[in-house]
């Protein structure tokens, strides 16, 4: 699989001074032949992918074919079996500090009565011994950072509600602010739109593409369903199993390079709203962009 040139915005981007391999240097992510073995079996192999500061990326495909195992390995948590990954420039797991990562949806029972803002406070000290002081510098800029996180996310008017209070999608904002507390330069994001129903799918979805486009963060997410994300992609990674394929929306969700991915007739079609179906032999369903009436 050939490594994929990267949309005209990022590298549009001043290179670091010295250019060619500084410049390489740069990328948020590299991932050259990468393969991963789970158990004695291929979860996905060949991949080749660089993206760059700001960028916007999907990781598509069905259930069970590694896609939160990516997510894995770019935490350092799980190792590449073939090939080579650097995040941020450094092997996996030594940035992490630079990383938010949001993992799939946990919903708050109705009863918790900790308030939204709390929940953020917890994603700038929550892993630290001891209660925070309410006073001093360190208190006065916590403070100040999680109501700008707050506002960036427009979950100002909610926050200090209880969050199991909250609906679906105002809980989601607030632990998307909770993942960018610490100016992360990557987030991660493991199926954010699951649970949401469409309109609060399209609202995170622009949520998510603002925070790329004015804060600057490469956001990695995986997602079942394309669509809703669609328009505001720079490129998709898009796994079967045993193997992935990386590039722009236009070069991999097609039909001849799903049917060589996933080695079955594969058809793309494009319904009148501009949302996708796969088709997949004579069944419409889902090769990873579900069909939705």
């Amino acid at each position: 699989m050939n490594p994929v040139a990267r949309p005209q915005h990022a590298a549009d981007a001043p290179a670091p001074p010295g250019g060619g391999a500084a410049a390489d240097r740069a990328a948020v992510l590299e991932l050259r032949g990468a393969a991963v073995r789970v158990g004695g079996a291929t979860l996905w192999r060949g991949v080749d992918l660089t993206v760059g500061a700001g960028e916007f990326v999907a990781v598509l495909g069905p259930n069970g074919v590694g896609k939160t195992t990516l997510i894995k390995v770019l935490l350092g948590l799980l190792p590449v079996t073939e090939g080579q990954v650097r995040v941020l420039g450094q092997p996996p797991g030594r940035a992490n500090q630079r990383i938010g990562y949001l993992p799939q949806r946990r919903s708050f029972d109705s009863s918790v009565r900790i308030r939204g803002s709390d929940v953020v406070r917890l994603g700038l000290d929550g892993g630290r011994w001891g209660i925070p002081l309410p006073f001093g510098p360190r208190h006065r800029e916590a403070t100040r950072r999680v109501g700008e996180v707050i506002s960036m996310v427009g979950a100002t008017g909610y926050a200090n509600r209880p969050i199991g209070e909250c609906s679906g999608g105002e809980q989601q904002r607030l632990l998307i602010a909770q993942a960018l507390i610490r100016r992360p330069r990557l987030l991660l994001l493991d199926e954010p739109l699951d649970s949401l129903d469409l309109p609060n799918q399209a609202a995170a979805a622009a949520l998510i593409s603002r925070i790329c486009d004015t804060e600057g963060v490469t956001i990695v997410m995986i997602a079942h369903d394309v669509n809703p994300i669609l328009a505001h992609l720079d490129r998709v990674v898009y796994m079967a199993a045993g193997g992935a394929a990386a590039g722009t929306p236009a070069e991999v969700i097609t039909g001849e390079r799903l049917t060589r991915l996933f080695q079955t007739p594969v058809e793309v079609l494009r319904a009148s709203d501009g949302r996708l179906v796969v088709v997949a032999g004579r069944h419409p369903g889902p090769v990873g962009v579900p069909v939705h009436g």
